[in-house]
């Protein structure tokens, strides 16, 4: 690609400054604003497969409505043509982001340049940019060190590469394209391994994955393939970071040890959990470990948790066998001389005579002991007798929020707020703005249950359009876009046309015309000039017409008069540019016009002897 490409007459490309499994990006300027930005553009090869086509739009669409000091901004989207095969071209998409001057986590890790400090810093920056994108409702999928850069004048982190985000409400539904699982192996989550359903606590493994690495140079886990990586996150526990960098401290370990566990119930459960504990850890303070009824267990091991009845039943039982400890509690106080049979010879020791004080406090004691055996066996049996015949509670519904002209974002958060499940689907729509919320289904105030599937209905836009009259006089890639924009998904095509009047590259018309109405999915043809017209026939012509043929295609005329005595005076007997071939446009064009031959001189008469004069005779003298 030149260096000095402009795009959309606006985008001027710089160097090459990345090259990743499916764009490039270079360095570029924004000639009408004056900034530098970089722009991303997706590989020519890989253009034609509508899923990387995809791929590369959703990362445009899940950045747009995203505005976070830690996130790469996008400043624009658009299209250019390369040459595809005979008679093809090819619509090559690009974004323009944010430049930002700095390098990668990972290459910042290649150079050995991370101490403990700034490790917990970068995270930290990466955690905020999730918090804000999870609260718009965006999973980003593929965290990793080369996903994050470190700004080199700030020291501030950008999360980058939106590429294959989704939103919360489409992540459950597609994980995998075409059987693959969807990330990078050594930050896969156990879920994404596996294939599964991926939420916020998603990103937080991988998070947790990144900090690992920062800390000790290496991933949590290293395998000899993609595969044998994604199995060791399902099923294996990595090494504490302790391990490899004796400087991390046990309180960072027990972040680590959070962060990665299996069950993502028994992670942080959302990116303000970790940065709070990641902070505490910094100052020394551990994260609390597991109760041991809640160490997480091997997958395998399922055991069931007792019943109740079973629990009330042991309680019980513990009761009736604290008797015996009561009854030798009556002398645990008593001198020691009272028991004169523990110094009696072996056999059945004489009975001991009991005061009446004794006895008192004998009859209390089981008296008390009888009342509070029924007391526990009669809440035990009232408890299981409610617990058998009680009816379960009937969960409160929740009504449908109005979610209507809201951004897709902003609705998919409305209804996770509200503890509803969002499912979006586009369709057309001939009033309501293109990616704003049409309405759902159930509709808005419907009563669901709590975590119900609600189908929110994204518009795609107006099912017919009207082509605009101004699109004629503008730029070939100024009408493109503003068809794009207008929802037109039907192929774009180009036709150079010859025009006197029109510049080269601007729109003469469109076929179909200016001002029908078109089904979205029509190909509309753009009639763009090609700054030439093809040169008229003038030979033959009078003077008078050839000029006035010149003039109709916008050529100025240059007359050389030539005599011919074969063709009649003021005809063309010649022309500078030949007959059907492209002229440039205002090129003057030399014809040359017969003249009639000046009509030839009289001769002069000989004079003859007859013609000569008399002399006069000569006078004689006398």
């Amino acid at each position: 690609m030149s260096s000095q490409r402009i795009l959309n007459e606006r985008y001027e490309l710089g160097d090459l400054i990345g090259r990743g499994g499916m764009a490039d990006v270079y360095r570029g300027t924004d000639t009408l604003l004056g900034r530098t930005i970089a722009v991303k553009i997706l590989r020519a090869d890989l253009a034609r497969d509508p899923q990387f086509q995809a791929r590369f739009k959703r990362e445009a669409q899940a950045v747009a409505a995203l505005n976070h000091p830690s996130i790469v901004a996008i400043f624009d989207t658009g299209e250019y043509s390369v040459a595809g095969g005979p008679g093809e071209d090819v619509r090559v998409p690009y974004i323009v982001m944010e430049y930002v001057a700095g390098r990668t986590l990972r290459d910042m890790i290649k150079a050995n340049e991370l101490g403990v400090e700034n490790s917990i810093g970068h995270t930290l920056g990466v955690l905020a940019a999730l918090e804000y994108s999870h609260r718009a409702g965006i999973v980003h999928r593929d965290i990793k060190p080369a996903n994050v850069m470190v700004c080199a004048d700030t020291g501030d982190v950008k999360v980058m590469d939106f590429g294959i985000a989704r939103a919360m409400a489409d992540s459950a539904a597609t994980m995998t394209q075409t059987q693959a699982v969807v990330g990078t192996a050594q930050y896969l989550s156990p879920e994404q391994a596996r294939g599964e359903t991926v939420d916020a606590r998603s990103d937080l493994y991988s998070a947790g994955c990144l900090l690992y690495e920062l800390l000790t140079s290496r991933p949590p886990f290293v395998g000899d393939s993609p595969v044998s990586v994604a199995y060791q996150h399902v099923r294996e526990t990595p090494d504490m970071p302790s391990t490899h960098n004796p400087e991390v401290s046990e309180a960072l370990d027990s972040v680590l040890n959070k962060a990665l566990q299996k069950s993502r119930t028994d992670r942080f459960q959302d990116a303000a959990s970790f940065r709070r504990a990641l902070r505490a850890a910094s100052n020394g303070i551990p994260v609390p470990a597991l109760p041991a009824s809640e160490a997480p267990t091997d997958p395998n091991d399922l055991v069931d948790p007792e019943d109740p009845a079973t629990q009330l039943l042991s309680t019980t039982a513990v009761g009736f066998l604290d008797v015996d400890q009561f009854k030798e509690a009556e002398y645990k106080d008593e001198p020691a001389e009272q028991h004169p049979e523990e110094s009696l010879p072996l056999g059945l020791p004489p009975e001991r005579e009991r005061t009446a004080g004794q006895k008192t406090r004998r009859r209390a004691w089981a008296a008390t002991l009888v009342i509070f055996t029924l007391i526990v066996l009669a809440g035990g049996g009232f408890w299981l007798y409610n617990l058998m015949n009680a009816q379960p509670p009937v969960p409160a519904k929740i009504a449908v929020p109005v979610v209507a002209n809201m951004s897709e974002s902003q609705a998919i958060q409305e209804l996770y707020s509200a503890k509803l499940v969002p499912k979006s689907v586009r369709e057309a729509s001939d009033t309501v703005a293109k990616d704003m919320t049409i309405g759902t289904s159930p509709t808005a105030g419907s009563m669901l249950d709590q975590d119900a599937e609600v189908v929110l209905k994204i518009s795609s836009g107006p099912s017919s359009v009207t082509i605009p009259a101004d699109i004629v006089g503008r730029t070939e890639a100024d009408a493109r876009d503003a068809l794009r924009r207008l929802g037109i998904t039907g192929d774009i095509v180009t036709a150079r046309t010859h025009s006197a009047t029109v510049p080269v590259g601007l729109v003469i018309n469109t076929g179909p015309a200016p001002g029908g109405a078109i089904a979205i999915s029509s190909k509309v043809e753009l009639q763009v000039s090609s700054g030439k017209v093809l040169m008229p026939q003038l030979i033959g012509l009078p003077l008078a017409e050839a000029e006035a043929s010149l003039k109709t295609n916008g050529l100025p005329m240059v007359v050389v008069e030539q005599e011919n005595s074969e063709v009649a005076a003021g005809t063309v007997t010649a022309q500078s540019e030949t007959f059907n071939t492209e002229v440039d446009q205002g090129r003057s064009v030399t014809i040359t016009v017969a003249k009639a031959p000046a009509p030839s001189p009289t001769p002069t008469p000989t004079p003859t002897e007859t013609d000569k004069p008399t002399p006069k005779p000569t006078p004689t003298k006398k």
